[in-house]
């Protein structure tokens, strides 16, 4: 049980950490590493999401997705779109209407885990 603890407190820490780096590239107006930082924190928010619920840790994007899928379709729908954006900073110069929007997603998925 404390490793389980341990491990979700790590998830966590790991996930504000990309929120404070996402905070911190959306200042300096760096919006392709802010949409990353803002996705990852969305995939580490799902995956504390998903063990608290059904006790998996999905090992890549997609067993988290399938899991999500199935469990999580609305947590699912939102983040799939935003995997997408988050995938276009690989070839594209993305804006500050796509960072609002993976911005948005983190703090929602992050407020619903702190009720």
């Amino acid at each position: 049980m404390i490793i389980i603890n341990v491990l979700m407190e790590e998830l966590l820490k790991n996930a504000n950490e990309f929120l404070d780096s996402g905070e911190d590239n959306l200042t300096k107006k760096r919006f392709n590493a802010a949409i990353s930082d803002f996705f990852k924190a969305i995939v580490i928010l799902c995956d504390y999401r998903i063990y608290i619920q059904i006790k998996i840790l999905p090992k890549n994007h997609n067993e988290r997705f399938s899991l999500l899928m199935k469990y999580f379709p609305e947590v699912y729908t939102n983040a799939s779109k935003l995997f997408k954006t988050y995938v276009k900073t690989y070839n594209l110069r993305l804006g500050l209407k796509d960072v609002a929007e993976a911005r948005k997603y983190a703090y929602e998925l992050k407020n619903s885990i702190n009720k």
